[in-house]
């Protein structure tokens, strides 16, 4: 049984028992990769350095 007929069986046993759905397959995906990062970026402020990254780095060099 594949991940999507899965999801759909618990989807129709969910409604027909009046039970919460379950969340969608891969949906918490991208916080599960973002979660990391974050955390660097955290702790970073937390020990007082600058943020940094792609973005504040292409800010930076527009403005005078």
């Amino acid at each position: 049984m594949s991940l999507t007929q899965q999801y759909l069986f618990d989807t129709y046993r969910a409604r027909r028992n009046g039970e919460p759905e379950p969340p969608e397959p891969g949906a918490g995906t991208l916080g599960l990769l973002r979660a990391p990062r974050d955390r660097r970026r955290f702790r970073a402020v937390l020990a007082g350095r600058p943020a940094t990254g792609r973005l504040r780095g292409i800010l930076a060099r527009r403005t005078p």
